[in-house]
């Protein structure tokens, strides 16, 4: 039996809309080695940058990207922002004018089993995507759940089911960050004047149980629960992590 490709160095960030998502890829060392791929009707990424950027506009662009991607050497991350237009996309294309429906979606189903478990799996670069989240009620548990909405038969396990590393965006008070303390959280002057820091959650707390946050075990401290937005200092650990563990 042959061995299994996987990719190591995949992460999800999702969060609701304007919670720091884009804006935490500013910070990616090397960006003109980054190929950014935009599903999101061309809307411009929050901060100046000199990503190799490509404006998809058919889903299956994005495999071309991947294939691409490996015939150059100079390109260290790709970047999917975000999945969930992405889908959108492709139901818009390609499920709704089609005449049998339930083939389309089970078409829709194996766009993106294909994307993660060939183009991703095979990808020697870092995989970045982006996803969108809902909150719901579950009226038979009484809580909220969290999760990043899809349709068909993808729904059943949930996009986050693909990534070993799912980390979320938030937006928090600077006072209930006080008692994280590690290197990857530092409040700068203006976060603490107004009181407020975009961050990334990684672990789960008591009152995020519904989420779908989860990263490799010991990845992150109880401390680093809530660290800086910062896409860089994830890929740095994650790195770290595998090189370093024996499988």
């Amino acid at each position: 039996m042959s061995n299994v490709q996987i990719n190591d160095n995949l992460i999800c960030i999702c969060g609701e809309s304007a919670s720091g998502k884009s804006q935490s890829l500013s910070g990616l060392r090397n960006p003109e080695g980054v190929m950014y791929l935009n599903t999101e009707a061309g809307k411009k990424l929050p901060f100046k940058n000199s990503f190799k950027t490509f404006n998809i506009t058919d889903p299956f662009q994005v495999y071309e990207g991947f294939d691409e991607a490996e015939k150059m050497p100079e390109i260290h991350t790709i970047v999917i922002d975000s999945s969930t237009y992405l889908m959108d996309m492709f139901e818009s294309i390609y499920v709704r004018p089609a005449t049998d429906g339930r083939k389309a979606w089970g078409e829709f189903a194996h766009f993106w089993k294909d994307l993660l478990q060939i183009k991703v799996a095979r990808s020697t670069k870092n995989v970045i995507v982006t996803a969108h989240t809902l909150s719901e009620l579950n009226e038979q548990t009484h809580t909220m759940e969290v999760k990043i909405p899809v349709k068909g038969q993808l729904k059943n396990n949930g996009i986050e089911s693909y990534f070993s590393c799912v980390i979320a965006t938030k937006k928090s008070t600077v006072k209930a960050l006080e008692t994280y303390k590690s290197d990857l959280l530092s409040i700068n002057e203006e976060e603490d004047e107004i009181g407020l820091k975009y961050v990334y959650q990684t672990r789960l707390t008591k009152q995020t149980v519904g989420e779908r946050i989860r990263s490799p075990i010991e990845l992150f401290s109880k401390d680093e629960t809530f660290i800086n937005n910062d896409i860089q200092a994830v890929l740095d650990r994650l790195h770290n992590y595998y090189s370093t563990t024996v499988v």
